[in-house]
């Protein structure tokens, strides 16, 4: 590529930079091409982006690696690095080492040491490193760095939004945005600016980048701007001399001031001092003036420079003025939404579930398909549809005695109006009561996926003092088995045959029944085993990595239970069942066991 990025090159973002991301997507909009930003890598969250292109809203997803990155969105390949100055180098190292083409990093105060690695790895795998210190790059029209050009508004006004016919590389990310002002003051515009940072070793000097702008016939004038410390300018000076660079090349050196001070000075950036006569401004806009590098007296100069330069150029036909293209508006009035909702959707004439119609699953007449639908946004297989509904109707009741049922009638009984009863309920499933199914789950998925033994895991939880979650019931026991889960596992077993995290709960139910005989996997211990095997490996991977925190399981005892619980109510209703009253002979009064007189 005679460029560092084309209108096809998309970019992963490390780090919530919510108004850089959205300054890379304006950007995009304004040159009339699609986003350019795949995916962002937060560590500590994966909830999405809100972020707008041009007018309309819409969610970036986020992930919390870059390894997931590259494995989602391989054709980016461009990394957009804002880690903390602290973890930069572990990302730009494991960049390197998945071969991303292209890394910026933005942080300020790299060490030294991991600066000097980074370039190191960098030129074995053949990766170009922008930065650190650095604003970024861009390339006209076609891809933008971060923030690197500013605001929108100046952003058009330096014509970044379409190329021009200016090579431009310098070090100061600051500089770098009132040049490309300058240039397209003063010419076309550029067509590549980049920015290397201001930082004593930089993961590229700016003659890396000059031979590229050597080769691209779109570029007709190189412009440099340099800074007092470092020897980069006699690289340009030698590439000139044997003739592999032969544009022409407008270019400024700043710290000419330094002389004027007793004892030497820095300047801003960490490269910005001089160990030598040779590393001064002076000495180095005098070296690169006697190759022919057009160096103005002074930066004031360096504008009409440039100007007569590009009019060199137009007047020798090399170049010339261009017809602005037609920009499009972003709206000053935008404003993000404070809702957002990616299951349904009921604009349009017909409601939907994800993306298809709600007559459409009617007609199918499953209920367990829409709620894949609108809980997970999938499709699932034909028997774990039939097995959701095998487990919906397995724990729509089991009696009035237990907590949610119980409390549920005393609320109706109490004269309260259906969904009152129905919350009251709903809001005792809990660890102890239904909620368990989730903490079932979870607790055999990780044993087995951290290779306990059953044995292993039964010890650690006892050394814990916690009871094992899906273990355990009041009535039932081995000798007179639980016939849902009887059921349920029939059906599982005959349609799912490979379901290791529910045979590691099988094996643990054989170490705690040999010590009770009511220590028998329960239902919620069946049900939450058994679809961490069934369901979770269809589920999208983005949902699968929240799958437990989210709640689902527990969401489907509840969808279920709810069915049980109404019924009771509306039970009571029909009898008119008077204000319920705990006899007081079942309640023990006082603080501890009454003592024998």
């Amino acid at each position: 590529m005679t460029t560092l990025f084309d209108r096809s090159t998309t970019a992963i973002v490390y780090g919530r930079k919510t108004i850089s991301i959205q300054r890379m997507l304006d950007f995009d909009f304004l040159s009339g091409r699609n986003p350019s930003v795949s995916v962002v890598v937060d560590p500590n969250s994966s909830a999405p982006v809100k972020v707008f292109f041009g007018k309309d809203e819409f969610l970036l997803p986020v992930v919390r690696t870059l390894n997931e990155a590259k494995s989602k969105f391989p054709a980016a390949d461009v990394i957009v690095n804002f880690a903390s100055l602290r973890s930069a180098g572990a990302v730009v190292r494991e960049g390197i080492n998945l071969n991303y083409r292209v890394i910026a990093t933005i942080a300020e105060g790299v060490p030294e040491r991991d600066s000097r690695e980074w370039v190191a790895k960098a030129k074995e795998k053949g990766v170009m490193l922008i930065g650190p210190a650095t604003v970024g790059a861009v390339t006209a029209g076609v891809f933008r760095v971060g923030d690197t050009g500013s605001s929108n508004q100046h952003l058009l006004k330096s014509k970044l939004h379409r190329p021009g016919c200016v090579g431009y590389v310098g070090k100061s990310g600051g500089m770098s945005n009132e040049m490309y002002r300058m240039i397209a003051e003063n010419s076309s515009g550029i067509v590549e600016g980049v920015a290397i940072g201001g930082d004593r070793n930089p993961g590229s000097i700016l003659f890396d980048h000059l031979p590229r702008f050597e080769r691209n016939p779109d570029v007709k004038l190189i412009v440099v701007t340099s800074e007092i410390g470092g020897t980069d300018e006699e690289l340009i000076v030698e590439a000139i001399r044997n003739g592999s660079l032969t544009k022409p090349i407008v270019a400024w050196v700043s710290g000419t001031s330094a002389e004027c001070f007793p004892k030497d000075v820095q300047f801003g950036h960490a490269g910005a001092w001089a160990e030598s006569e040779a590393e001064t401004a002076k000495a180095k806009n005098e070296l690169l003036r006697s190759v022919g590098v057009l160096i103005p007296e002074s930066f004031e100069g360096l504008a009409e420079t440039i100007r007569n330069a590009y009019q060199k150029l137009k007047n020798e036909g090399k170049v010339c003025d261009l017809m602005e293209p037609i920009v499009p508006e972003i709206p000053a009035d935008r404003s993000h939404t404070h809702l957002q909702c990616t299951i349904s959707d009921d604009r349009g004439e017909e409601a939907k579930y994800g993306d298809k119609a709600i007559s459409d699953f009617i007609r199918e007449g499953s209920l367990p398909k829409a709620i894949a639908k609108l809980w997970w946004k999938t499709e699932l297989s034909p028997p774990t549809l039939e097995y959701l509904e095998m487990i919906l109707t397995a724990v729509a009741d089991h009696g009035p005695a237990v907590s949610g049922a119980h409390n549920a009638i005393v609320s109706a009984s109490a004269g309260k109006d259906t969904m009152s009863a129905l919350c009251s309920g709903l809001l005792t499933i809990g660890p102890r009561f239904g909620g368990a199914v989730d903490g079932a789950a979870q607790a055999f998925y990780f044993a087995h996926k951290n290779g306990l033994s059953p044995q292993e895991f039964v010890d650690e939880m006892k050394e814990k003092g916690e009871r094992i979650p899906g273990i355990g019931h009041k009535v039932k026991s081995i000798h007179n088995p639980d016939s849902r889960v009887a059921e349920l596992s029939n059906f599982a077993e005959h349609n799912f045959p490979n379901m290791p995290v529910t045979k590691f709960a099988r094996e643990v139910e054989l170490i705690t029944t040999a010590k009770r005989a009511n220590l028998i996997l329960n239902v919620d211990g069946l049900i939450g085993a058994s679809l961490v095997d069934i369901l979770l490996p269809q589920l999208p991977e983005e949902l699968r990595e929240s799958f437990f925190e989210t709640g689902y399981l527990n969401g489907l005892f509840a969808l279920g239970r709810s069915v049980g619980i109404l019924g009771h109510i509306f039970d009571q209703k029909r009898l008119q069942t008077p204000l319920y009253r705990h006899p007081q002979k079942d309640i023990m009064y006082g603080e501890g066991a009454q003592t024998m007189m």
